[in-house]
């Protein structure tokens, strides 16, 4: 049948695996087998050409451009949080003052906001975590679930595999026995009719001699 496997390994009742020089021999054969191969196609070329560079945004393009040419990293900028007066040419200018004013306005705004969210943190962050957590410990445990689900599905099939060996390995050794035996046999048949061919040309050669007679 075209496509059909035949299994001729069964660990489970051969031996001589652990031997001295089996696992080596097995692998110079493997090196062997891959020094002579040559692929005749490319498996690959039902599959879309690679694409390392769909995941990155153009903020990672920016940085590794930045590591490619070997340029060092900004520093943090602190302009956001300064509170700098209007430029000495605007000292008396009052729409100068107002935008500083404006600006200083906005800085306690924003450190208000981050005030307050630590506050809300304190009071319902701890919880929040907990119940992250949960979720966490719900995943590993659903993925645990299906681990051991998996793991059960190959003990199976290697317990499956050794009883299915284990039955027929009787069987086997009583064939293989009886191989043995009736190559046994052929060899002592052939042997028997070698002689049997050897002693019927020296009678034939004999029966010559006395029908020719003394010349």
């Amino acid at each position: 049948m075209t496509g059909e496997v035949v299994v001729d390994a069964l660990p489970y009742i051969d031996h001589g695996y652990d031997e001295p020089g089996v696992r080596e021999a097995a692998l110079a054969m493997v090196e062997e087998e891959t020094r002579r191969y040559r692929p005749t196609k490319n498996y690959l070329d039902h599959l879309p050409s690679l694409n390392l560079n769909s995941y990155e945004t153009d903020l990672m393009k920016a940085e590794f451009d930045r590591l490619a040419s070997r340029q060092p990293m900004d520093t943090l900028s602190m302009k956001r949080y300064e509170l700098p007066t209007p430029p000495p040419g605007k000292m008396t200018d009052i729409q100068a003052w107002t935008e500083c004013v404006d600006n200083s306005m906005a800085q306690l705004e924003h450190q208000r906001t981050r005030i307050m969210n630590l506050d809300l943190m304190l009071d319902y962050g701890a919880e929040s975590w907990k119940q992250y957590n949960e979720v966490l410990q719900d995943m590993l445990n659903r993925v645990q679930g299906q681990l051991a689900d998996v793991k059960k599905s190959i003990q199976e099939v290697n317990w499956s595999r050794k009883n299915q060996q284990t039955l027929v390995g009787d069987r086997l050794k009583q064939l293989e026995t009886n191989w043995v035996g009736l190559v046994s046999k052929n060899y002592e048949i052939e042997q028997a009719v070698l002689n049997m061919e050897q002693e019927y040309f020296v009678i034939k050669s004999e029966h010559e001699l006395k029908t020719k007679g003394p010349d």
